[in-house]
């Protein structure tokens, strides 16, 4: 039953990444909004009352809308994995199984958070990574020199 359900998963997973794919597409969008320019231009929009065109045209624009969000979303979200990819890969006692997490699987996800929510709940307050104990011995953040924290210089009021 679990391989039923873990195969069931996998297969959600996939189209969802597809309807993700699709829906993101400029392509997509263009024939969408053909379709409701379609619809607009229709005789059968023009022959009905005032309320019923504007619910019409509410709901194209709604519908449109959804394309715009989506692709925005997908270039957010690509934008945000580099970003957290190069802080990882850049610091050397990050992990490399959280590279490209965006890539597995939900069941892989999970075992990965499971892994870190022990690693939180056995961390304590003494027992702290070297770079992070000196960081707070000196108030600095770890990958700054002393001398680039130093007193901004105001210029005095004449």
């Amino acid at each position: 039953m679990r391989q039923l359900y873990r195969h069931t998963e996998t297969i959600f997973e996939k189209l969802t990444a597809l309807a993700t794919i699709v829906l993101g597409n400029s392509i997509t969008f263009i024939a969408a909004l053909c379709l409701v320019i379609y619809f607009l231009t229709n005789k059968a929009f023009f022959e009905q009352d005032m309320q019923y065109c504007i619910r019409d045209i509410i709901h194209g624009i709604a519908f449109l809308t959804l394309f715009v969000i989506q692709k925005e979303f997908n270039r957010f979200a690509a934008s945000l994995h580099l970003k957290i990819n190069e802080l990882v890969i850049s610091n050397e006692s990050a992990r490399n199984s959280v590279i490209n997490v965006e890539a597995k699987t939900e069941h892989e996800i999970i075992e990965l958070a499971k892994e870190y929510t022990e690693i939180a709940v056995h961390a304590t307050e003494n027992e702290m990574p070297p770079l992070i104990e000196k960081a707070k011995e000196s108030d600095l953040p770890p990958s700054l020199p002393k001398k680039e924290m130093e007193e901004p210089q105001f210029l005095s009021a004449p």
